[in-house]
Formats: structure tokens, sequence, C-alpha cells
């Protein structure tokens, strides 16, 4: 039976609770989650992490059972509760850690410590030994194995982190070799330290920027509205300069270039050059032409669509207006997403040092590994990175369409509930988080494995032949733009879902084909809208860096200025794109909201449109251009979720 004569578009109307069985597989697998957190705690990992344990397996500031093959093994350390390292300075860049011998001890060095004796006269006064078990303190000077089991001189002076138990050098110089590894356009220590010294005594020109950042992005999603037709036709005409000015040119480099090989009285050599750089340059005239023609001919006949896509611009500034904790979405979103990264790199921590006390043979060091099936914990943990956080964002989503679909669908915008935002919120907690489960569960398929793919392609790099590495970059292509494809289409299927209360496939398969049936509005509105928003973003970096260099330029503090004004436009950027972002998720509401209304309603007696004013101007034009074609659909009334009142 054909869908358009079954499909029956109520909005808010109806509730119920969609795709159970996916929200009972989501919660079984947070479950698992959960008991991978309390495998480390029962086990003793987390404690091992936040203690610290010595090169020998004991636990700092705990009394430890023996391990087997290791004689400096379970030895009481509650007296010795700060883990002090041999060579702090000695770092393993590839592996990210100190290769070092570890050990507990009663108390840090505070002072810097130049020989054995000082060594000797800190241990006989403190009760700290600083060199390895096996070796009393008044064998420190005249020890043969001093150099191998005590600290290397000098001894810099270091305190314990609060929490973590460790002594940290008070001086981090020794770490500079690392930061250069990552800053390679440091050519020496002091240009690393007069750029940090920027920074450190920028700090408040840099929180104030960043400030400027956050209210310029909040004051251009509400008056984005108003300049989208400037920033259209700005786009309109660099695209019509840039096409015919680049063929232009190309054509004129022909001309020129066949007049030179006319006139050339150069080697038979250099004639074959010249004559194969015009024939070149006549086949790059040419494509360039057919391409301006085609992209012209494409901007004439969209170009009706391309008012849509300004007319929805203007409400959704409207929406804004009405909305505006709207323009909180991403505050919230990102606090979730920060406290569940903390928590999840937490676990992973954990993970580290949970499992079986294993001696290496080559180190005498003890590791701590999993061994058997709980080595494939760390992948599951993996998974649910990934999985949660395509949840979170999708619950922002399915969030913001439920707020807009209500604004959208109520007649009389007075009768709007007094926070949308938080009706919706509860409207997806309580009916829909089955439906954002499986949706972000099919986005999680296909980004593992695009995922896994990079990172062998990054693994293999100058190792594979040209053929592999071809087939690896099309395969990670290929997978990208399905993760793109399926994103918007969820997007919409949470739309779609928010209208109807269906579930995932069925709204999925709804949206699709009002999409479908308006495949250029949409080619229009993703085209024009995007490049609209990507000068938005350009315009509050500008602002931003604009007002940086200002501020920066007169702060005589510190000579070097340009890390600084990167970190200012770098998180101008960000919140730009974070708070855009959410304006382009109202927009693409909008766009399904206005296409299932034109779909069945016309806007005669007792199918009247559900539109705002500008939207309805839009269709009255469009009708008198002859561009709007009513479509019967199926014959039935769209009913407002209150009667009576206006168009806002």
């Amino acid at each position: 039976m054909p869908w358009q004569g079954k499909r029956d578009w109520k909005p808010l109307e109806e509730r119920s609770c969609t795709d159970i069985p996916w929200l009972i597989i989501f919660t079984l697998f947070c479950i698992g989650m959960a008991c991978i957190c309390g495998y480390p705690i029962a086990t003793g990992g987390a404690s091992r992490l936040i203690s610290g344990y010595d090169s020998y397996g004991n636990t700092c500031g705990k009394n430890n059972t023996k391990i087997d093959g290791v004689p400096l093994s379970g030895r009481d350390m509650r007296e010795n509760k700060y883990v002090f390292f041999l060579d702090p300075c000695n770092l393993d860049i590839i592996n990210r850690k100190i290769q070092s011998i570890a050990l507990c001890v009663s108390k840090c060095p505070a002072a810097e410590l130049k020989s054995y004796s000082e060594l000797k006269q800190f241990a006989l006064n403190n009760g700290s030994h600083l060199c390895s078990y096996d070796i009393s303190p008044t064998r420190y000077p005249g020890s043969p194995d001093r150099y191998t089991k005590c600290p290397k001189l000098p001894v810099l002076p270091s305190k314990a982190v609060p929490l973590f138990r460790r002594c940290i050098p008070v001086d981090i110089s020794c770490y500079t070799e690392f930061a250069q590894a990552f800053i390679t356009f440091v050519s020496d220590n002091t240009v690393l330290r007069r750029v940090i010294g920027g920074v450190l005594a920028s700090k408040e020109i840099i929180m104030g920027l960043c400030l400027l950042a956050l209210v310029l992005s909040l004051i251009m999603m509400v008056v984005i509205r108003y300049i989208s037709r400037v920033l259209v036709w700005i786009l309109t005409i660099l695209v019509i300069i840039g096409s015919i000015g680049g063929t232009g040119v190309l054509w004129w480099l022909y001309v020129d270039s066949r007049k030179a090989l006319n006139n050339n009285t150069t080697s038979v050599f250099g004639k074959e050059v010249a004559s194969d750089n015009v024939k070149a340059l006549l086949v790059y005239a040419i494509g360039a032409t057919v391409f301006t023609v085609i992209l012209l001919l494409v901007m004439f006949f969209m170009r009706k669509r391309v008012a849509l896509t300004i007319s929805l611009f203007h409400v959704a500034g409207k929406v804004f207006i009405h909305l505006p904790l709207l323009a909180l979405q991403p505050f919230w979103t990102f606090l979730c997403l920060m406290l569940f990264w903390v928590y999840w790199i937490a676990v992973l921590l954990f993970l580290g040092t949970a499992g079986t006390p294993i001696k290496n043979n080559s180190t005498g060091v003890v590791e701590y590994q999993m061994q058997g099936p709980l080595q494939y914990l760390v992948w599951y943990h993996a998974v649910g990175l990934i999985w949660i956080s395509e949840f979170i964002l999708a619950f922002q989503q399915m969030t913001i369409a439920g707020a807009v679909v209500t604004y959208y669908f109520t007649r009389n915008k007075s009768q709007l509930p007094v926070t949308p935002i938080l009706s919706s919120m509860a409207r997806t907690i309580r009916y829909h988080l089955g439906t954002l489960a499986k949706g972000s569960f099919i986005i999680t398929l296909v980004k593992i494995p695009r995922l896994i793919l990079t990172y062998i392609h990054s693994q293999l790099k100058g190792k594979e032949n040209a053929c592999a590495r071809c087939m690896l970059k099309a395969c990670v292509c290929c997978l990208w733009c399905l993760e793109k494809c399926l994103a918007y289409l969820n997007q919409n299927a949470y739309t779609a879902t928010a209208i109807n209360s269906t579930n995932f496939c069925t709204s999925a398969r709804d949206a699709f084909v009002i999409l479908v049936e308006n495949a250029l509005r949409v080619a229009a509105i993703n085209t024009v809208g995007d490049f609209v928003l990507f000068l938005g973003k350009v315009l509050i970096v500008s602002c931003t860096a604009f007002a940086g260099i200002l501020a920066l330029n007169y702060q005589r503090d510190y000579t070097v200025w340009v890390l600084p004004l990167l970190i200012v436009c770098l998180f101008a950027f960000l919140v730009a794109h974070c708070f855009l972002s959410v304006f382009e998720n109202v927009v693409d509401v909008l766009f399904l909201c206005f296409a299932i209304d034109t779909k069945y309603n016309d806007g005669s007696l007792g199918r009247e449109y559900y539109m705002d004013k500008a939207l309805m101007e839009f269709v009255e034009n469009s009708k008198k251009m002859g561009w709007h074609k009513p479509k019967d659909g199926d014959g039935r009334e769209m009913k407002p979720m209150t009667r009576g009142g206006t168009l806002a």
C-alpha cells in the first residue's frame, strides 16, 4: 500500500514510547560500562592509580602482599605515601610515560641534592630513602650500584601532586624536550619560554577575548536573519565573478600561449613543450567554460529556492527570540560531554593499572596487565566512548527538534509552553531515549571501522604500496561520506519522531521521502545556508582577532603574542561553530516542518498553513510566479495543537 495514502501526520497530538528494545539494549550496555569501572576499583587498579605504586609492585601508603619472583615486593609502605622517580626527566615520548625506576618514599626532597652524601643525610634525617630498597642509606656514597639504583644527580627539588601523590620537580624545565617534540617551530628554550610567558602575561586579555567571541556568537544567532540576504548576494556575486573570471583568464592564457608558439624561434624541444602547454590550456579552458555554463544554469533555476533559504533564516532568528534557552544547548551538551570524557579517561587509566602483576625480565620492573578475556574490556570501553558521545549529541538534536516543532505547529504563539526547551527535554527522556540509542548506534557502526582504517593507514604510512594506500584512503573517504549522510538522515528522523512520535525506522523513512521530494530545496539550503553560516563564523573570528590585535599591541609585558592570538582565534572558531551549528539544526528542522506543511495543506479553509508570515510570503510569491504547486497529499488536515489564534 503506498506510503502517502497511509501516513497521517499529526504533530504533537499523540505521545508513545518509541524503540523500547533499543532502550533496554542501551541500558544494559551502560550497566556494562559501569561494571568495567567497578572491576579496577574492586581489584585495586584505581587505588594503585591514585596512591601510586613503585617499580616492584608495591602500592604506596599500604601494606602489600608478596609477588612471586620479585624480591623487593610485599613491603609495608604505610609510612611511604609518595612516588619518587629516580630520573623524572627521562621521558618516553612515543609511549607517553616516564622511563625511570619508581620508589615509594615518605617525603619528597624539597631542596636540591647535589651529592650522594647529601642523599644519605636526607634519608637519615627524614627517613625517606631515595635509592633502591636493597641499599641502606649508609652505603649510598660508596655503593657500586649507586649509578643505576640511586637518583640521577643533582636531584631537583620536587613537591607532591595533591591528589596523585607523585613527586614532581618544581622546575619543569627538564620537560622542555617533551614540549619541543610537539612545537616544531621552537628552535631554543628561550623562544618557548617567551611564548609561554606571553600566554601567562596575557591571560586576562585571552579570557576577555574569549568572552567577546561568546557574545558575538550569541548576537550573530539573532541578527543573521537580517543579514542573510546580503550574505547570499555576496555568495552569488563571488561565484559568478570567480567562475566567469577564471574561465576568461584560461582563454586569455590559451590565446597568449598560442601566439607565443606561432612566434617561437626556439629549439624543437622547446616547441614541443609549448605545444603541450597550449593543448592543456585549451582543455582546461573548455572544461572551465562547460563548468561555468552549468553552474550559472543551476544558479538560475535554483534562485527561487535560495529565497526559501533566506526565509528560513529569517524564521530561525525569530525562533531564538521566542526560545532563548536554545542558546544554552551548546553549554549543557559540552558540559555533559566533558563530564563523560573525564569519567571515560579516568576509567581508562584505572584499567591501565588493573590486572595481574607481571615482571618484565629485561628491566626487572613490575607491570600490571589484563590477561585472557579481560583484555577486551578496553575495546568495550572504547565503543562506549563513541556510542555514548553520539547519544549525548543526539539528545541535543532531539531536544532542539522538539522545541522547534512545538513552535512551528502552534498557531497562537502566545500559547506556547512556558519553557518549550525543558518540555522537549522531558518528552525526549520520557518517550524517545530508545530512538536516540538506535540512531547513535548506527553512527557508531560506521564510525568505528572508519577510525580503525584511519589508524591502520597512519601505522602503515611509508610501508604499504601505492595501491594499498589508495584503497585505504578510498575506504576511509566512503565511510566518512556515509557517516555524514546518516547523521543528516538521523537528524531529520529525530524531527519526524518529535512530530509524530514514531519509531526510528518509520521516522527515517518518512523524513527520507519528504527530503527526496524536495531534493533541490535541500541542496540549496545545504549549500547556500552552509556558506552563509561559514561567513558568520569568519566574521566572528575576524572581529575577535582584530580586537585581540588591538588589545595585545598595547600590552608591553612580553614580546611574543602570536600564541595568545592563535588561542583566541581557535576558541572563537569553536564557539562560533557550536552556536551556529545549533542555528543550522533549527533551520533544518524548520525546513522539514515547512515541507510537511506545504505537502498536506494549501491555505484553504480547513487546511490552513501553520507556517510563519515570512514563509507564507514566500509561498504566495511562489504561487504568483508559478513556482509552487500545492500537492493534494492524503487530503487530511494537520490538526493544530492549539486552535484559534493567529500566525506569528
